[in-house]
């Protein structure tokens, strides 16, 4: 564990010479109940997730997930901002954010209020259909969901299942065999949540869109993340080409570890509080 104390005077200094890029992970969100996907050594510290192509051509993959999601959903859906949300949407306010990148799909940066967000894989809180495009509100889906499977009890399946990072919670096979999904209500078409599941490729668009924001930063900070998956750690490659300073807050390893400035080994909520509140 570092001196954060002592590291966090050296933050401050970085982002007084100018805006810096936020890029955030799965660990920001524990504080508001959801879990990371991985330990401090950068291991999987759950089964790994459903993979995109698995979900697009097998039926029963599908099946499972959204059994899983509608378990999962019931807590996922009422997860609240902790105070490192809270502390970016201030340090965005202060001028000190030029854009944040977020890798999570629990849209909590844009309820706690940060505006310039780029959801780098998306949101859970839409599902969209695979054929005619159309999306539909998460909550809705859930109450789809329930009406298709009414001898299913998501609370009591909840009592003994486990969250899963992804809004979804691991189950027993038995729980899952018979489970009835919905289709789209406009052309009955394959539904499916609109985030990049692994294996599938992030919009070029929203790639470009956070590339052209670390091109025009001062900094890049990475907030609880390990940046093990490319699709984050590619913006610390690009800042560090760029010669800008690439600064972490996170406990354990990161694959970025070569590139940083330095690195704060601690709660990023606990210093994001403290550095949002210095003046």
């Amino acid at each position: 564990m570092s001196n954060w104390h002592a590291e966090l005077a050296l933050l401050r200094e970085a982002l007084a010479a100018g805006p810096f890029v936020m890029l955030t992970g799965a660990g920001l969100s524990t504080g508001s109940g959801i879990p990371a996907y991985r330990d401090a050594e950068g291991r999987w510290a759950h089964p790994a997730p459903v993979q995109h192509q698995a979900f697009m051509r097998d039926e029963a993959v599908r099946r499972r997930y959204w059994a899983r999601s509608f378990v999962g959903w019931r807590r996922f859906g009422q997860a609240r901002p902790n105070a490192g949300h809270v502390a970016l949407a201030e340090l965005e306010r202060q001028g000190h954010v030029h854009t944040l990148i977020t890798q999570n799909v629990d849209g909590l940066h844009l309820t706690a209020g940060s505006r310039s967000v780029i959801e780098l894989h998306g949101a859970l809180r839409q599902v969209v259909c695979m054929n005619c495009g159309h999306r539909h509100e998460r909550a809705q889906v859930q109450a789809w969901l329930e009406a298709l499977n009414p001898s299913f009890d998501p609370q009591a399946a909840e009592s003994t299942a486990h969250a899963a990072p992804d809004g979804d919670a691991h189950l027993r096979d038995a729980v899952y065999e018979g489970f009835v999904m919905p289709a789209c209500p406009s052309c009955d078409g394959m539904l499916k949540p609109d985030v990049v599941f692994y294996g599938d490729n992030v919009p070029r668009e929203r790639v470009a869109d956070a590339q052209a924001a670390v091109h025009e930063a001062a900094g890049l900070l990475v907030v609880g993340s390990s940046l093990m998956v490319y699709s984050g750690y590619r913006f610390a490659e690009q800042a560090y080409r760029l010669g800008r300073p690439v600064i972490a807050i996170n406990q354990g390893v990161t694959r970025a570890d070569a590139l940083l400035s330095f690195k704060l080994d601690a709660d990023c909520t606990q210093v994001l509080d403290a550095l949002a509140a210095a003046r």
